[in-house]
């Protein structure tokens, strides 16, 4: 369903360093995207939908808008809850903050996330959707 969508960081080797810890931890991948961004995704062979990270000022942007304004979420699939715990861990260790520790979410039917704050302050999940999901482990 979703195409691509993009965020603006201030400090793109932050930034990147993050991006990578948790692409790996949920199976996905980062390419270089010039200079000025990179591109998170699924992999090379498979490049769409694609998020846009990079600290070029987009063409559509407002006048005063700048990093961080206006918070971006963004909810990336996990295929277990060890997927979304593996996430979270690398997130926090990759300089990312606590925004909401992996567990069940209520009034979401089958939904278990983990929500990490990055260095520029956009919320990022990890959200795995199965049977199992409320069990306790």
């Amino acid at each position: 369903m979703l195409d691509h969508t993009g965020i603006v960081v201030t400090d793109l080797k932050a930034a990147r360093r993050f991006y990578d810890a948790i692409a790996e931890a949920l199976g996905l991948a980062t390419a270089d995207n010039g200079p000025d961004a990179f591109l998170f995704g699924k992999s090379r062979e498979e490049p769409i939908p694609y998020l846009w990270i990079g600290t070029l000022i987009p063409s559509y942007w407002v006048e005063g808008s700048r990093p961080g304004i206006n918070q971006m979420h963004v909810a990336f699939r996990a295929d277990s809850k060890a997927m979304v715990q593996a996430f979270y861990d690398a997130a926090l260790k990759a300089g990312g903050r606590d925004n909401g520790p992996p567990g069940p979410r209520e009034g979401a039917m089958q939904y278990y996330g983990a929500f990490v704050l990055d260095p520029d302050g956009n919320n990022i999940e990890a959200a795995y959707r199965g049977p199992d999901a409320h069990d306790e482990d």
